[in-house]
């Protein structure tokens, strides 16, 4: 008879502490090892785990791999988005993960990116009902630099704007949320069309000014470089 999925999760950051509330609202049968319990502990419930989510900065993902689950026969899975590794199949939650645990809806809704010579999602993450999609290991070190360009770094530059909002000009930061909200709303509704701005109307004196204003303030150089990148893509189309 097929034994019953049984997850082990290791790890305490930010992440596994999500996925074990996500784990606790579908109601599947894990448990959890972090460190500072004992290696008496970790063998327990290796032993008693079919799959183990190693939720550990990519780092020392291999590491504890090789010091503590060279002889288990349980599935492994990490969740890096970049790491290319021969023992332990990817999965990564296409998600920002801050603070706050999410709702059961939002948990559902992840996409998670697998290795392209993963198992089945099915085998791979029993119980959970999330969409997935495939790519080759090979494109994962660019896939994840992108992810990280998108969603980190542009989370940057509105920390940027909110902070210079309330300290710099003593406006309200809020007065930018409907902007960020609007501007979130065009890019899902149409990604082609949701750059806007000087850049897009080749208005070179506003570039100039803009960049003049930012003298001094480590911004000026990602303004530069966004100047820059454009005007290449504009070049190769």
């Amino acid at each position: 008879m097929r034994q019953a999925p049984h997850y082990l999760l290791i790890g305490n950051g930010r992440v596994a502490r999500h996925f074990r509330h996500y784990f606790s609202l579908l109601s599947l049968s894990f448990t959890t090892w972090q460190r500072g319990e004992s290696e008496a502990t970790l063998q327990q419930e290796i032993h008693r785990a079919t799959h183990i989510l190693i939720l550990i900065s990519d780092q020392q993902i291999e590491y504890f791999i090789a010091q503590h689950l060279k002889n288990t026969t349980a599935l492994l899975i990490h969740f890096s988005g970049s790491l290319i590794s021969a023992e332990a199949h990817g999965a990564h939650p296409l998600m920002p993960f801050n603070q706050d645990l999410y709702d059961l809806a939002q948990y559902k809704a992840i996409p998670f990116v697998i290795d392209h010579d993963a198992p089945a999602f099915n085998t791979l993450l029993p119980g959970l009902p999330n969409q997935h999609a495939r790519l080759e290991k090979s494109l994962k070190p660019k896939y994840h630099a992108l992810c990280v360009l998108s969603a980190n770094f542009s989370c940057l530059l509105w920390q940027k704007l909110f902070t210079s909002l309330e300290q710099e000009f003593h406006l309200p930061p809020d007065i930018a949320k409907t902007c960020l909200q609007q501007q979130t709303n065009n890019l899902l509704a149409n990604p082609k069309t949701a750059f806007t701005g000087p850049l897009v109307r080749g208005d070179a004196v506003t570039i100039e000014k803009n960049k003049a204003a930012l003298a001094g303030d480590p911004f000026q150089k990602v303004y530069e470089s966004f100047v820059e990148c454009y005007q290449a893509l504009k070049k190769e189309t």
